[in-house]
């Protein structure tokens, strides 16, 4: 008897181990996500070290269920080309921009930067989280089989240029990388002249004379690109440029996700987004005072000059919004600014 019942016991132990360990492989395999993402920052600049951050943050809060491999600096396709490869199943997920999708409806522009029509990163990230950002982002992305994961905003951007770049006279015949989008026609009407090219080219451009200047990031991120190493002029406090870089998954690869890894994504992003705003208003103010020593021309444009600007960008909002996407999400950032009492 006591035989027996010893028997039955391994029994029973041996049959709940096997079974636990099915399981427990089960559940691993089908809980995993591997998402192959591609961003066009550099490791060595400050939001390619956060882009890193965002991964380990990611990993621990999904006990290593997520799985992300990371290609900085454009490494499989150019930048504006990575939301593309996202969707085609060349990469999973685009770390770069809204913005670089503008040829394929002008809308693209008003998900990424609305150029002067926020102050801060903290606005921005108002209307994404507190006016339904999310889901009328989401009814374009969706539209080109991608999802809308969040945004990270460094801040408003420097200029760097070769020549001075004081105010508004100084754009005249001023040639300067610029992103695709609504920016060149913002600077064409102010008598620049913008050149379209990918930012991973800025600095060869920049220091064999194609460019005068480039719009490319903050000061911290453009020292990480080393381009005040060629460019002795800057401007700060930024304006003229406020982008959101994005992360966005191709919808399959998001809809099969489990609902916490979901979660895990967009809680990571917003963890991202306020340790990215925050970090780099501190680390602007230092770096402005280091390139300040090293004789770096560093102007504030009046607020005669701002007005000039700001004037040209609101002109330059409606000739761009030219679709129904365009203008639907264009009303939402307005109405919302009016509320926020940041425009009339």
């Amino acid at each position: 008897m006591l035989k027996n019942f010893k028997g039955v016991t391994t029994i029973a132990a041996s049959s709940v181990a096997t079974l636990a360990l099915t399981l427990a492989s089960g559940t691993a395999s089908a809980e995993d996500t591997k998402l192959r993402i591609q961003t066009h920052f550099s490791p060595e600049t400050l939001s390619g070290e956060l882009a890193a951050e965002f991964i380990e943050d990611v990993t621990a809060m999904s006990n290593g269920e997520i799985k992300i491999e990371m290609f900085y600096s454009s490494a499989v396709v150019k930048s504006a080309e990575t939301f593309d490869a996202a969707a085609t199943g060349i990469l999973d997920c685009d770390m770069t921009g809204g913005a670089y999708q503008t040829g394929k409806n002008p809308a693209f522009q008003f998900t990424g930067d609305l150029m002067g029509g926020y102050s801060n990163p903290y606005q921005q990230m108002a209307w994404l989280l507190h006016a339904d950002g999310y889901n009328q982002i989401n009814e374009l992305y969706n539209a080109h089989e991608m999802e809308f994961v969040g945004w990270w905003i460094p801040g408003q951007e420097s200029l760097a240029s070769t020549k001075p770049i004081r105010g508004v006279e100084d754009l005249k015949n001023w040639k300067f990388r610029s992103p695709p989008g609504m920016e060149t026609l913002v600077f064409k009407n102010l008598g620049a002249s913008p050149i379209v090219m990918d930012f991973n080219e800025i600095f060869t451009a920049l220091e064999s004379g194609i460019i005068d200047g480039a719009d490319a990031a903050n000061l911290t991120n453009n020292v990480g690109l080393g381009l005040y190493d060629i460019a002795e002029f800057t401007n700060y406090p930024g304006f003229h440029s406020m982008p959101a870089d994005h992360l966005a998954c191709r919808k399959d690869i998001w809809d099969e996700m489990p609902a916490h890894h979901k979660a895990i994504m967009k809680v990571g992003m917003q963890a991202l987004a306020l340790k990215n705003a925050t970090l780099n208003e501190v680390k602007n103010a230092e770096t402005a005072k280091v390139l300040a020593e090293k004789g770096v021309t560093l102007s504030t444009w009046s607020d005669e000059d701002l007005a000039v600007y700001r004037g040209a960008v609101q002109k330059a909002w409606v000739e761009f919004a030219t679709t129904p996407e365009s203008k639907k999400l264009l009303e939402s950032h307005m109405a919302f600014l009016r509320d926020l009492g940041a425009m009339e």
